[in-house]
């Protein structure tokens, strides 16, 4: 897919962070963009300050019934949707696995697994029908969808399981003939400044925590950066801008996987192969502090 200008963009958690940055990258192309997020005020917000061809729905992608409606609403504004990117995301506390609570999980991977799943199961069958040429981008990370943090076990396995499903969806969307691509896109270039840091904001009372931890006191990026300098740690952070004007050349391309320095992969993924293969646990105890 090489022309943008005059298509349409659909982004989950658009209101902030990758999201917003992704909706001003696509209406930089002359797109018209829609952006989907459960905060209200911040997506009020996002669409005042983003300005051009922007429609604004509050979506809660956990919910089939929520993502629905931002499909029907798309097409008809639009009657169309060519840039589907499955972005919202949300994170917990980092725990051993067996401290852990099944709210975690379940909220986690509601927004993380199940909003890119409803995403797909809305636009998709509509987008095929269409007929045009489009793409399907779901975000994961590094942690989870190459190789996982021990310590960050609710989020990682939602991320595996984000770059699997994607992987399938891909193979399928060729495999039937489609004019539609999917692509994995892997945050990535430094640390990123994004609400994913504070998410428990949106937590619902419903799937809160029965047991406070003291890994549920999120830290901000700006503590994280400061804490990092102090502990002599010169950490680069990647301009979200620049990260979503990479991900459209990705799209422009046809990559399948889209991540800033994508050729560090092979490395990892090389090493995990190779212990898995011998039988041994893939991740380096003494790079999670746990040996």
């Amino acid at each position: 897919m090489k022309n943008f200008h005059g298509r349409v963009a659909v982004v989950t958690g658009g209101a902030s962070g990758i999201g917003k940055a992704l909706a001003k990258a696509c209406l930089g192309e002359g797109m018209k963009v829609v952006i989907a997020d459960v905060e209200e005020p911040a997506l009020k917000a996002a669409t005042e300050e983003l300005g051009g061809d922007v429609t604004s729905v509050v979506t809660d992608v956990s919910d089939a019934a929520s993502v629905g409606a931002l499909a029907d609403r798309v097409f008809e504004t639009h009657g169309a949707c060519h840039l589907l990117f499955n972005n919202a995301g949300v994170s917990a506390p980092n725990l051993d696995t067996w401290e852990t609570e099944p709210s975690d999980f379940a909220w986690v991977h509601g927004v993380n697994v199940n909003g890119v799943a409803h995403g797909i199961q809305a636009f998709v069958p509509r987008m095929i029908a269409g007929g045009e040429e489009g793409y399907v981008i779901n975000t994961s990370s590094g942690d989870g969808g190459i190789s996982p943090l021990a310590q960050q076990v609710v989020y990682a396995s939602s991320k595996a399981a984000v770059s699997t499903l994607t992987e399938c969806l891909g193979a399928q969307l060729v495999g039937r003939g489609t004019k539609l691509r999917a692509a994995i896109f892997y945050p990535s270039g430094g640390m990123l400044n994004t609400g994913i840091w504070t998410t428990k904001r949106n937590r619902p009372t419903a799937l809160a925590r029965k047991t406070e931890v003291a890994a549920e006191r999120e830290t901000t990026f700006e503590d994280f950066m400061e804490g990092a300098k102090k502990a002599g740690f010169d950490m680069p952070v990647q301009d979200l801008d620049e990260l979503a004007q990479f991900t459209l050349e990705g799209i422009r391309n046809e990559n399948f996987v889209i991540m800033i320095g994508r050729e560090s992969m092979e490395a990892t993924l090389v090493e995990r192969a190779a212990k898995l293969a011998r039988g041994e646990c893939p991740i380096e105890l003494e790079h999670m502090g746990l040996g």
